[in-house]
């Protein structure tokens, strides 16, 4: 008898998900199934339900998730590290499969860039074969070239999905493209999920002081709680954004602005005024803004007589993935990541949206009802 999974498919844009069922197909060779355990919500959902981002419909949303393997297909022994991969392993795997042989893949390096890169839960389509591509269901049906990659030990799933996609984000983002120090002052615009990975790199990294700027009040207490961020600056506490800017410079050395500005609020307002709070020479990173939501009024004097390093980062591939695993640890031994999870049924979906979309809760995961063993 064949296995059906249930899963939580986006039809139409702005419009109530629906919980519907395909067949588990059978996995083709170099590709595998896997159970899930948590389907992240991402506020990339948001946007992608708000139809911010111009995706394939019908489609399963969920390009973050943790799982069993159910099934291996035929070839697949191994993880993407070399690893040994078992029916029953716990795994996660990169949301993107890059198409390995284009200019940007090729000679440029920058599998991110890939114009031709599949992604789980964003385009791929839930009416086409194998239907099951989105991490908000009973089975997700890893295709060939997946980044698969088997937990270490000791880290458990709770872990792996507390920051979700923003996590390789934050990885690719703040160490690789900016490049966070030892000893320098570092301001993150954004309390979300993605602003919370940055902080926590930018601590781990050996930045002296980082300056925590988002809201609600709610987001910004629980960072305190589990030490992430020196300063905590509530930006519906201080509506105006001169006087934010006075603020986060008095919490500078020299009142001269922070080494690094990490752009992580995902709204565009916020670029024109973190070049305000970086110093001279300073760095800025534009992490947040994945969907497209409009332009914004930018001053390029500021960048000139300033001299700034102004500086993109777009998603995360199979790399950043993979050290952002192995971080785990360390992450683990300094904050609570536990505490940063609320979950939901799976039929729960468009509750846990609309929660993620209100800034109601931090991390919003899914669990289906067979995860429970």
């Amino acid at each position: 008898m064949a296995t059906v999974s249930r899963g939580v498919v986006l039809r139409a844009f702005g419009q109530p998900l629906t919980l519907e069922e395909a067949e588990v197909p059978q996995p083709e060779p170099g590709a595998l199934v896997a159970e899930v355990t948590y389907g992240g919500v991402c506020g990339t959902d948001v946007h992608l339900h708000h139809g911010n981002l111009p995706i394939p419909t019908p489609v399963i949303l969920g390009h973050e998730a943790v799982g069993r393997v159910w099934k291996l297909g035929p070839g697949v022994e191994r993880d993407f590290t070399g690893a040994p991969l078992r029916e029953g392993d716990t795994v996660a795997w990169a949301s993107g499969i890059p198409c390995g042989h284009c200019y940007w893949c090729v000679i440029e390096r920058e599998r991110t860039l890939c114009a031709d890169r599949k992604v789980y839960g964003i385009n791929q389509r839930f009416d086409v074969w194998p239907h099951l591509s989105g991490g908000w269901a009973d089975y997700v049906y890893l295709q060939p070239g997946s980044a698969v990659f088997r937990l270490p030990d000791g880290v458990p799933p709770e872990h792996a999905i507390a920051l979700g996609c923003a996590g390789p984000t934050a990885v690719h983002g703040v160490l690789e493209r900016i490049g966070v120090g030892v000893g320098e002052t570092v301001v993150v615009q954004g309390s979300g999920p993605v602003g919370m990975a940055a902080a926590m790199y930018a601590h781990l990294a050996g930045a002296a002081r980082v300056i925590l700027v988002g809201g609600p009040a709610s987001r910004l207490d629980l960072a305190r709680e589990i030490g992430v961020g020196d300063v905590h600056v509530d930006i519906f506490a201080t509506p105006d954004p001169e006087e934010r800017i006075r603020t986060v410079l008095d919490e500078t050395p020299g009142r001269r602005g922070a080494d690094a500005v990490l752009e992580c609020a995902g709204v565009p307002a916020a670029v024109a005024e973190g070049f305000e709070m970086a110093r001279r020479n300073g760095r800025y990173l534009v992490l947040g803004q994945y969907t497209d939501r409009g332009p914004t009024a930018i001053n390029p004097h500021v960048v000139t007589r300033k001299q700034l390093t102004v500086l993109g980062s777009w998603a995360f591939a199979e790399s950043h993935y993979g050290r952002y695993l192995r971080s785990l640890p360390q992450l683990a031994s300094r904050f609570a990541l536990d505490r940063l999870l609320t979950t939901y049924p799976l039929a729960d979906a468009n509750r846990a949206l609309a929660d993620v979309a209100g800034g109601q809760v931090m991390k919003a995961v899914l669990r289906p009802a067979g995860a429970a063993r």
